[in-house]
């Protein structure tokens, strides 16, 4: 089993969706991190040889910020934003949508469950 980055990759699954289960590497990255290794994306990851992992390992850690690392950098910049009170933290302070959508209607993943509010009685 190939473990990379404190992540167990799945066994069965091929080279470069295998390395997609890392935060921070998607599809694009995973097939220029096996190109540069010299290993077809087709090979499952438990054929990878221990050289092959170890080749992977060492260019995923010298040239892409993953897992935690990535994890703490987002968390900072969207403190960062809020500290500075623009209307993106703002709307991350809140708990609405921050790219221009209507929040009349929808938005519901972001705003959470539904809260009712009783009518005035006249």
């Amino acid at each position: 089993m190939a473990r990379i980055k404190g992540i167990d990759l799945p066994k069965n699954k091929r080279g470069v969706i295998g390395l997609t289960y890392i935060y921070g590497i998607g599809a694009s990255y995973a097939s220029s991190i096996l190109k540069e290794a010299n290993i077809p994306e087709d090979t499952k990851v438990n054929d990878w040889s221990d050289e092959q992992t170890n080749k992977i390992r060492s260019i995923i850690s010298d040239k892409y910020i993953v897992e935690g690392e990535l994890r703490a950098e987002t968390k900072m910049s969207i403190k960062r934003l809020m500290d500075i009170g623009c209307y993106r933290g703002i709307r991350h302070r809140m708990g609405l949508p921050l790219r221009g959508q209507k929040t009349k209607n929808n938005s519901r993943t972001r705003k959470g469950k539904r809260k009712t509010v009783a009518n005035k009685k006249k």
